[in-house]
């Protein structure tokens, strides 16, 4: 979802061997904007944006700023919330997953390592120190208020490493683990795994089969629904700080799917038709789940082994298979072009991710005074919010060497 995944960057013709005789003196071909994976990280990056304004207003309370809904309302943004949280992350995920080989051909193991860190590390560090304080300063407001009521102190020190996580930034956090893990699997398991670790273009372009996807998305669901009992919705991962660790299957088989994907073409290979039964599937297996999570127990739906936490994961990973499917092939077809304003955009998305936390909360806290449904405060606030948040990310940016590293 950065330029740190070189997510604009594919070869345009598989490179010649390289040798003592022809490195010097071949020319690298030409690279070409995968356009429509840029807009798609522009509308996930929306997507975000939306999804922790919803959380804000909504009856999850899972955010630095939250105003519980106290109508019908919330319940409509705890639904869009739950359709995101099945896919859009997972599919940031596989995009990452798939420019990480050409960037680990380029670059070789140390310098890929070396700008993993840069390009991951430093956006993290900034948010730690610099963002995070001030997202979670009405919090610590509130605490200390509670605490002065019975004659108790707390400086911000403690408050901070108290209630110390990564916030929005735990996906960079993850992904720079998944680059090490694949950085390892290159340098010591190549010969094991030639499918993650052969070059890149070698291959002939060709879409996965419908029975391949149909056994990964029947893998997934039992896999997530095992993990889940083990590590059942709501958990909490300090190390990391990781708000869905129940989701993690999703996260690190979709990161492997990206691999795959930019070896073997699939995203280029898949079919129209193969786009429309994505969708089709999606929307088949929520019409089949809306009984279930209409009629059952909330803490039934999130693990320990029950038959509606299987009916969850099942739910999910289709969901989550067939929409990635039906969005790749739709904006690849419909959606390959970039004029000025989306090029705009979709330089800023990293930034506007690492800084859209801080927006949010100062909006909440300037329309804090206005008394309106859960939907409207939504409304009005993610119609500011998206246009703001890119306004911000165009400063951040234009700081001195900033987008070296956004």
């Amino acid at each position: 979802m950065t330029d740190d995944l070189d997510r604009t960057a594919v070869k345009a013709a598989p490179e010649p061997k390289p040798g003592p005789a022809t490195e010097p003196a071949t020319e690298k071909p030409a690279r070409a904007r995968l356009l429509y994976i840029d807009n798609l990280r522009i509308a996930l990056t929306a997507l975000v944006v939306l999804h922790h304004t919803a959380v804000t207003y909504g009856n999850i309370p899972a955010w630095y700023y939250t105003e519980p809904a106290k109508d019908g309302s919330g319940l409509l943004l705890d639904v869009f919330v739950m359709f995101n949280q099945a896919f859009f992350m997972g599919f940031f995920f596989m995009i990452a997953g798939y420019f990480t080989p050409a960037s680990y051909d380029r670059k070789g193991a140390r310098p890929f390592f070396r700008d993993r860190l840069k390009r991951l590390g430093i956006p993290l560090l900034a948010f730690l120190l610099l963002i995070r304080p001030l997202t979670g300063f009405g919090g610590y407001a509130d605490m200390r208020a509670t605490l002065a009521e019975r004659g108790e102190s707390l400086p911000y020190w403690a408050y901070y490493l108290g209630s110390w996580d990564a916030g929005p930034m735990w996906f960079v956090e993850v992904l720079l683990v998944f680059a090490v893990l694949y950085l390892l699997v290159r340098r010591l398991g190549a010969r094991r795994l030639p499918g993650l670790a052969a070059p890149a273009g070698r291959e002939t372009a060709r879409a996965p089969r419908p029975l391949a996807i149909a056994a990964f998305t029947l893998a997934l669901a039992l896999a997530a629904y095992l993990w889940r009992c083990l590590v059942p919705d709501g958990t909490y991962v300090p190390v990391l700080g990781l708000p869905t660790p129940s989701f993690l299957p999703q996260y690190a088989s979709f990161f492997v799917l990206g691999v795959l994907a930019h070896r073997r073409g699939w995203p280029q290979a898949l079919s129209r038709v193969a786009g429309r039964v994505g969708f089709a599937v999606a929307t088949a297996a929520t019409l089949a789940y809306l009984p279930v999570v209409l009629t059952a127990e909330e803490s039934t739906l999130g693990g320990h082994g029950t038959w509606q936490s299987l009916a969850a994961a099942a739910w999910e990973s289709t969901f989550a298979v067939g929409l990635v499917l039906g969005l790749t092939v739709l904006f690849r077809e419909r959606l390959n072009r970039q004029g000025p304003a989306a090029g705009f955009l979709s330089r800023h998305a990293f930034a506007v991710y690492l800084t859209h936390a801080a927006v949010l909360v100062g909006l909440g806290y300037a329309f804090r005074w206005l008394h309106a449904p859960a939907a409207v405060k939504f409304a009005l606030v993610a119609a500011l919010a998206l246009p703001l948040c890119w306004a911000v990310a165009y400063a951040v940016r234009s700081l001195p060497r900033a987008d070296r590293v956004l």
